[in-house]
């Protein structure tokens, strides 16, 4: 264990908040077992009490540790999955404290792929763990409450400062958007369901467990758990941002600044002199490359003094479907303080 393990062990054990690379976005981890420790999450964020945390795992073996009657699809998909990008929401254990739950019988779990998050919950787990031997970190997003998720340790350290009495350092995330999440914590007879489009799509879920997650706007019952990212402005950066289609970004553009608009331009196709270059962000024109830039990207736009950030709009085809989710949530909370 090195040194920075050691001491955001200590730090976690002693209910302290120590942000962490996963290979989605920076987490912001407390002991997930503690109240004290979770209530300084949502302080530290401005988030409301009643948003549920998701709890990150050492591995899949620490599963019947946080839910209880799991069924053996959550068991098949933490196979094929985990570590990695997907969160399974699942019955809570009786010992799971509603602080992280959100007040909610669901908790949400994972286990991260990036390595410096495994390292962590290691040895987290063989220092003892947190309260009662529980040995699970909730770690949210590392930002305020419906910005612009950090993909960077530097974004930790712009949006929450001395919040925070850790921050370790693993370079930029790899996948750059949140998790999906899949909700198993229905009784028999319902399908999965689709909480949050992410990097594992619904069509790899079905081919590992033979059924297509159901879509929100499909569920055929009102019980669905509250989870991160549900709510339909987040991910937003404060300047105001509006989505364009890519054939009407050059007449949307001069109006704009005939009226006297600074703007900056995300786009992920070639847009010669649209815009001045230090104005332009440009992603690569498929999915994975774009989530992994996409909130990198925002935030150097919203930093960058505009008056409006103008996105191209995305293709319509199933891989990018997390990404179109985001783009939604962070145009309906833009330029909102």
């Amino acid at each position: 264990m090195t040194q920075d393990y050691s001491r955001a062990v200590q730090l976690l054990q002693a209910g302290e908040l120590v942000a962490f690379p996963t290979e989605t976005v920076y987490g912001l981890g407390a002991d997930a077992a503690n109240p004290e420790a979770v209530a300084k999450i949502f302080a530290a964020k401005g988030r409301p009490a009643d948003h549920p945390l998701i709890v990150h795992l050492p591995g899949a073996a620490h599963l019947d540790r946080w839910a209880r009657d799991i069924p053996a699809v959550a068991w098949e998909l933490a196979e094929a999955f985990w570590p990695g990008p997907l969160t399974l929401i699942l019955k809570r254990a009786p010992e799971v404290p509603y602080a992280v739950t959100g007040g909610q019988e669901t908790v949400g779990v994972r286990v991260p792929a990036h390595p410096i998050a495994l390292d962590l919950l290691r040895a987290y787990a063989q220092a003892g763990g947190g309260q009662n031997g529980l040995c699970g970190i909730a770690a949210p997003s590392a930002n305020r409450f419906g910005r612009i998720s950090p993909t960077d340790a530097a974004h930790v350290h712009e949006e929450l400062g001395d919040a925070v009495a850790l921050v370790l350092d693993g370079g930029p995330c790899t996948v750059g958007i949140e998790s999906t999440i899949i909700d198993l914590s229905r009784d028999d007879g319902f399908p999965p369901g689709l909480l949050r489009p992410g990097h594992i799509t619904p069509e790899q879920i079905e081919d590992v467990i033979g059924v297509l997650p159901e879509l929100p706007e499909e569920r055929q019952d009102s019980n669905t758990p509250r989870v991160s990212g549900s709510l339909d402005a987040h991910y937003a950066p404060l300047t105001p941002m509006r989505v364009v289609a890519t054939a009407q970004l050059p007449d949307v553009l001069r109006s704009l600044k005939e009226n006297g608009k600074c703007l900056g331009l995300l786009a992920h196709t070639r847009q010669p002199g649209l815009v001045p270059l230090h104005a332009l962000r440009q992603l690569p024109d498929e999915p994975e490359g774009y989530a992994r830039g996409l909130y990198a990207a925002l935030r150097e736009l919203d930093q960058a003094g505009n008056d409006l950030i103008v996105v191209e709009d995305i293709s319509r085809e199933p891989g990018w479907a997390a990404i179109a989710d985001r783009l939604r949530r962070a145009a309906c909370g833009s330029g909102v303080s």
